[in-house]
Order: structure tokens, then sequence, then C-alpha cells
């Protein structure tokens, strides 16, 4: 371990200093940075959050233009970035620390992680990078390099692993340059120590580490097979009055994907047919009758727990008109305004063939 520790202040620290990503939150940083950038960066690639980061911070520069926003606005920015808890839970933290703080984010350990959304990772990451605190970040490119380091044997996804790989993080601290050495640790597991392909002979850490010794670093970290993630089919109505607008509905907020709004639908039952499935959707979300139409168009889509395959149709309603059942709210819109709400990715991409649809016709 001691060796390890001195290569860490000798070889990894310089390395970083010299190889950092330019990063937009690595620039200018302030709490408020580094916390919407920790928030947008778990479980999505930095290449794909920085054009996410630059339009937030566009439009929310600060804690207080966020915690003034609608819950409407905030998802509408977030928008195709998936896991929208987060950005429900960040709009409540803005309130929070607008109101219990005076504007000012909480600059203890104790304090960052009560509030909304905020867990031990995501308290480590502000501490150390906002605060300078000794506190050891472990996200998967940490769990992959420590693994590797101490050629570690157990299933890195047990509870007891998750404990005794904070335990070496924790050991490894560079106390009084937290900061840096958490990203030296990730910007090593996302740049050399890769999954597949690591780039030991290009490591600091080579001479020390034990996968690499071993020669089959990639056989680290270790985990157990993944559990099969069901698959659903889903029906999807676009529902068009006189007028030519659309009927949308809005997801109530307690429920996955809440606050979002989407083309009114969902999950297929055994012995249904799609179309039998949207039209008994309709009825309990909102209370109309409705016969489909067209096919417009199939979406797959894969979540953290689940995959789907989403029908939509084109239909007309029978009798019956919009009540927010259950849903959250709903709204008869033109194709025009559709991208003036937040949407989930499955339905960006009906809205792409809607639109595409009313240009040929």
């Amino acid at each position: 371990m001691k060796q390890v520790e001195r290569t860490v202040a000798t070889k990894l620290l310089p390395w970083f200093a010299r190889n950092k990503r330019c990063m937009p939150w690595r620039s200018n940083r302030t709490p408020y940075r580094v916390w919407i950038s920790e928030l947008m960066l778990q479980q999505t690639r930095v290449d794909q959050v920085i054009p996410y980061f630059n339009r937030f911070m566009k439009r929310f520069p600060s804690l207080k233009s966020l915690a003034a926003a609608s819950q409407e606005e905030v998802l509408k920015q977030w928008e195709g970035l998936g896991y929208y808890s987060r950005a429900r839970n960040l709009h409540k933290t803005a309130q929070i620390i607008s109101r219990d703080f005076r504007g000012r984010f909480p600059r203890t350990a104790e304090e960052i992680i009560k509030l909304p959304g905020i867990g031990s990772y995501t308290t480590a990451a502000i501490g150390s990078l906002a605060f300078n605190l000794d506190l050891a970040v472990v996200d998967g490119n940490v769990i992959r390099v420590l693994s590797r380091l101490f050629a570690y044997t157990k299933d890195t996804r047990s509870t007891t692993a998750k404990k005794e790989i904070q335990q070496l993080a924790d050991a490894l601290l560079v106390k009084g340059d937290a900061g840096n050495f958490n990203e030296a640790m990730m910007e090593l597991g996302a740049t050399i120590c890769l999954p597949k392909n690591p780039r030991c002979t290009d490591c600091p850490m080579s001479k020390v580490c034990l996968g690499h010794e071993s020669g089959r670093p990639i056989d680290y970290p270790i985990k157990a097979p993944k559990k099969k993630v069901p698959h659903i089919i889903v029906g999807a109505a676009v529902v068009t009055n006189r007028k030519g607008e659309v009927l949308i509905a809005q997801r109530r907020n307690e429920d996955m994907l809440g606050g979002l709004w989407e083309f009114p639908g969902g999950k297929q039952e055994i012995g249904e047919t799609i179309q039998q499935c949207i039209v008994r959707e309709l009825k309990e979300e909102l209370g109309i009758n409705i016969e489909t139409g067209a096919f417009l168009i199939t979406v797959k889509h894969a979540y953290s727990h689940f995959t789907m395959q989403m029908h939509t149709y084109f239909a007309k309603i029978k009798s019956g008109r919009p009540r927010p059942i259950e849903c959250q709210d709903y709204r008869w819109i033109e194709i025009s305004e559709l991208r003036e709400f937040p949407y989930s990715k499955a339905d960006l991409y009906v809205i792409d063939e809607l639109e595409k649809h009313t240009e040929e016709s």
C-alpha cells in the first residue's frame, strides 16, 4: 500500500497535471458548476455531457436563476440526458439552498448529503472539488482502477466489495489535495485504464499495478453476470383534432419520467393487440374513447432496468373529452409547438417522425 501511495503522489498527480482534458466545468470552478456537472456525468459520458452542460449554464448561469425557474423549464433543459429524477432533485435542491442557506452551497459533507438526490458519491465529488474536503470519490472508473491496482477478486457489485473499495480509495487519498486526486483517478480510468483495451504502457501506475503484473488486467474488475432485463411492448397514440392539434399528456411527478410530456399510451397486456392496448390506455389515462388510424413509427429504447418497443399510431376521439385521470395534465397543441415541452427520448423520436410526416403531406 505504501508503495502505491508514493506512486500516486509522485507519478499519478503529475501525470494528471500534464494530461487532464479540457472540460467546461474545470474552468471557472464554483460549487454550483461542480454540482451540476457531477449530476450530469452520472451514467453519462463526458463527450455527451459537454453540450448539455454548456446549454444548461447559458440558461441557468447561477443557482438563483435555477431556483427561480419552473420544473418544466428545468426538465426541458435536461431533455435527452435521461434519469430525469436528477433534474427534479437539482431543482428542489436549488430552492432549498436559496431558502435555507441564503443561496450559498453548504460547505460540509454532513449538510451536502442531506440535499435531495445527493448520495455519498456526489457528496464526495462536490466536497472535494468545490471545497477541497478530504473525501475520496468512487465511481465506475475508480472501481476499475483500484480493482486492477490491487488485483481485487471479489464481485465489485456486492455490498462488501463496495465498502472495501471505498476503504482503498480513502487510504490512497492525498490529504489536502483531494480534488486533484479524485479527478486524476477518474481521468486515469476514463483515458488509460480502459475496460477492454487498457493502455498499460502509458499508465503512470503500471509499476505498482498487480493487474498489469498478472498480464491479464482485463480480468478486473470481477462482476457477477447481470440479470436479463425485462422487455416491454408499449402502444402510444398521436391523437389529432379538427384543428390539426395534437394531444399530449404530462406524466405524474411521482411516476418514472415524472413531469415530462408524452404521447399518451401504455404497456401492452397479454392477449391484446397494440391497437386494443392504445384504446384501453387512453380510456384509463384520459377518459376518452378513440379509434386508431394509420401507423406512424416503432421506437426501440433501452432504459437502465428494462428495454422497450413503442408502437405509435394516429388516432381520433370518438367520444368523451380529455381529463387528467392517470396523468398530471394534458394539452392540445400545434405540431409546430411540440418542442416547447420536455419529453423523453422515445417521444422525441415520435416528434421527429411526425414532423417529417407533416412536411410530406
